[in-house]
């Protein structure tokens, strides 16, 4: 325990939030595999109130003050720390999933005795990274209490005594991650409705909350509830610090979120403009977080700028070359029946991470590229003055013949009238 009253106190000694947070952060340091252990055996139930108080507040007064309310608020939520990570180390032993439901509880009275120090206790601002952890890891021992529950075949209700891939939504029961939801909602409201001064206002963790609601939405499939948080967001815009200010970590995440929703709304102009500044300012190093945004981007681009992503653009990152490489090498060609066997080929995965749709509609470029192709196959012709032009005027039969060539077999055959509207709807657009 010594361990930890140490970092307290050095971090309120240098108002360091991050050093705070790892005060309680659920899973030892590299450095220190032991440390939760070494924490939770230092104690027993009967003694761990005294224990943590005597840590906090009497060896803190000879380098830092807390008014009573402050200081108990700190005690009450270490001791709740406590009780957590004894739950959590029992499931780690156990090899049985059914104790996340417990753990899951136990974390949610930490985060709620952190709201509460916020609310009412006068918890200061540069402590906010707690509230960073408290809700990342209740987002995660939400997703491991819900498996566990689907995993034994019956549900268990409150209080009874009992960067994964976020934008693929999981369509079970989440009774705790719903939950989970409104925690971090309570969060998220704790920051935006701070009326403090900006350099000691909550504010600063606006986007890192907002980042872990998102999240959280996308797992459970309700990522209409997002457009709330943006609106509540863009309302607060003139009393909030300028964007450029947060860590770039916090606003690359929220670019490539506000992106999606954007990209899932048909909104591809908006969409490509979020995620192009998402994978601009993502880091040189972050390979999975670029995979993703490029994911949608991609498909945005195909649509916005009709182009298509360069084989060097792919080739670091072999999930992406090998979903994209087939569609546009049949996108170049012309191949219409090349191309709906690439797509049939990826549409499991594409379904999954929600670009089958806007896939599909390459197939008009597809069709374009091999239309354009009759055209210039046409060749060239002497106009009314004696020069030579290109051949302006295409039989229809020659486009009927291409579009039974590019979809190959009887059973793709297409009729003539088919071609025409093909070619009608083509001028159109």
């Amino acid at each position: 325990m010594d361990i930890l009253f140490r970092k307290f106190r050095d971090a309120h000694i240098t108002g360091s939030g991050p050093l705070l947070a790892t005060t309680i952060t659920p899973v030892s340091p590299a450095e220190n595999p032991n440390q939760l252990q070494a924490f939770y055996h230092g104690s027993s139930f009967f003694s761990i109130a005294s224990d943590i108080r005597s840590g906090i507040l009497a060896h803190s007064n000879t380098d830092v003050r807390f008014l009573k309310p402050e200081g108990n608020a700190w005690a009450d939520l270490y001791v709740a720390f406590w009780k957590a990570i004894g739950e959590l180390l029992d499931v780690e032993s156990s090899t049985s999933n059914a104790g996340w439901v417990k753990v899951y509880e136990l974390w949610k009275e930490v985060a709620n005795v952190l709201i509460r120090g916020y609310s009412s206790a006068g918890f200061q601002a540069w402590t906010v990274p707690c509230l960073y952890v408290a809700g990342q890891y209740l987002r995660i021992f939400a997703i491991k209490a819900d498996e566990g529950v689907r995993g034994s075949g019956q549900d268990v209700g409150f209080g009874t005594a009992g960067f994964q891939d976020d934008v693929v939504g999981d369509f079970g029961k989440n009774e705790r991650l719903e939950d989970a939801a409104r925690m971090i909602n309570r969060m998220f409201t704790l920051c935006i409705s701070d009326r403090a001064p900006i350099q000691e206002s909550r504010k600063w963790g606006l986007y890192y909350t907002t980042n872990l609601l998102f999240k959280t939405y996308f797992k459970l499939n309700k990522t209409g509830l997002s457009k709330n948080i943006i609106l509540a967001l863009q309302a607060a815009q003139t009393d909030m610090p300028p964007m450029d200010a947060f860590p770039k970590s916090h606003i690359v995440t929220f670019k490539y979120y506000v992106g999606i929703i954007s990209f899932l709304d048909d909104n591809y102009i908006k969409a490509e403009e979020y995620l192009t500044d998402a994978l601009n300012l993502c880091h040189k190093d972050s390979h999975r977080n670029k995979e993703l945004i490029l994911t949608y981007l991609i498909p945005c681009h195909l649509l916005t700028t009709h182009t298509l992503p360069s084989p060097s653009l792919l080739r670091p990152y072999p999930r992406l070359l090998k979903l994209f490489t087939p569609l546009s090498t049949c996108i170049r060609r012309g191949d219409l029946s090349g191309f709906d066997a690439a797509l049939a080929a990826g549409e499991d995965e594409m379904v999954k991470r929600r670009i089958y749709l806007t896939l599909e509609r390459g197939r008009d470029i597809a069709l374009r590229n091999l239309l354009r192709k009759v055209f210039l196959a046409g060749g060239f012709e002497e106009g009314k003055d004696g020069e030579i032009i290109r051949r302006t005027r295409v039989p229809l039969e020659e486009f009927v013949a291409a579009v039974r060539l590019g979809s190959r077999g009887e059973a793709n055959r297409v009729e003539s009238d088919e071609v025409e509207c093909l070619l009608a709807n083509m001028i159109y657009k």
